[in-house]
């Protein structure tokens, strides 16, 4: 009797391992639509852009206890192609990962992805001085779409219509470094590579605590940038943040703390300042360092967590920027306690480092 129950048991948990697997299909959207320059050194760089975005997703099927939490959501890696049909600004190319979470009984998606652009026309002293956006042709790229979605609309292929934001910038790790935005309509067909699967809701998520204690937090971010000055090189800089957070469902935790700003480039950058330009009264000896206090959301997913932090210096003897930061990136948790993290640091469209971090959770 007992083989019997054994057997009936591990017979039950193959087929529901089958029915809950992820599994694949593809998206493909025309993009069409403006840049918008957010500076007005920017205005020469307008154009109509268009392009094309693919994405291979697994779709969620409740395998996972994060599938149902977050209602089923995609998760995989896109290819992005962008024409600005702008002389100065060229093409660029862009690859990386995505979410995408759906409501209004998966009818509305909302798309995050996260990925690496290539720019085929770069800022050139000599060939193409009027591109202020792009310093390198490496850069960050970020899209945030929201999107209406019918699957299966004929068989196994659907369709998506509705609108693109993307940003393309290197965070200043070398200049000049303005980014570029472009506001993108979104038309395009998606093809699912299975029959419709049962989604089997997780009912322990609503019974499980998440409430946690307050947690202590210390994180140290690194990179490199460069001042404003073109070809002035690039310097090491150091970010490090206390804060405590404080969980108080499955989904979010909020935070509040300290940090402190060491951006080596200022060192010099003070010094030219104050030669350059006398009648600002700067005093070549100002303390480079910054001190900012901050409050911040997280949301946690699976390993993976989202984070937005929105600061102001309340130490800044050196101002070169407005005294309001912002902070948007993902943490990946290595053990509950330890995790490291990647963000872009701005001040609100203009940023100023892409930070790699390390930290621990108490």
């Amino acid at each position: 009797m007992r083989k019997l129950y054994f057997l009936m048991f591990l017979f039950s948990s193959v087929v529901f391992a089958q029915e809950n697997k992820d599994s694949n299909a593809v998206e493909v959207s025309f993009l069409r639509g403006n840049v918008l320059p957010h500076t007005t050194d920017l205005y020469h760089l307008q154009g109509h852009a268009n392009g094309v975005m693919v994405s291979f997703l697994k779709q969620t099927h409740g395998a996972d206890e994060w599938h149902s939490a977050f209602n089923f959501p995609d998760y995989g890696v896109y290819f992005q192609y962008q024409n600005y049909n702008n002389d100065f600004l060229g093409k660029v190319y862009a690859a990386g990962v995505l979410y995408n979470f759906y409501f209004l009984h998966r009818r509305l998606e909302f798309k995050l992805a996260q990925g690496i652009g290539y720019a085929t026309n770069p800022y050139d002293r000599v060939t193409n001085s009027k591109n202020k956006a792009f310093g390198s042709t490496l850069m960050a790229n970020t899209n945030i779409g929201l999107f209406y979605k019918k699957e299966h609309f004929i068989d196994n292929f659907g369709l998506q219509a509705g609108l693109l934001f993307t940003h393309f910038s290197n965070g200043r790790t070398k200049s000049p470094n303005s980014g570029i935005n472009s506001f993108l309509v979104n038309l395009g067909v998606n093809y699912d590579f299975s029959k419709t699967k049962n989604r089997i809701i997780d009912t322990l998520v609503n019974k499980k605590k998440y409430v946690e204690p307050i947690k202590y937090n210390f994180v140290v971010r690194l990179g490199f940038n460069e001042s404003p000055i073109i070809g002035s090189g690039q310097h090491v800089f150091y970010h490090m943040s206390f804060f405590v957070d404080k969980r108080f469902n499955r989904k979010s935790a909020l935070q509040m703390g300290t940090e402190l700003f060491l951006t080596n480039y200022f060192k010099d950058f003070i010094k030219f300042k104050a030669n350059a330009y006398p009648e600002l009264n700067i005093d070549p000896n100002t303390d480079y360092k910054r001190v900012g206090v901050f409050a911040g959301y997280e949301l946690f997913v699976n390993k993976i967590s989202l984070e937005a932090q929105l600061g102001y210096y309340i130490y800044q003897p050196f101002k070169n920027d407005i005294s309001i930061y912002d902070r948007v990136g993902f943490k990946y948790y290595i053990t509950p306690k330890i995790f490291t993290s990647f963000s872009v640091k701005t001040h609100f469209f203009l940023a100023e480092a892409l930070e790699c971090g390390v930290g621990v959770r108490l």
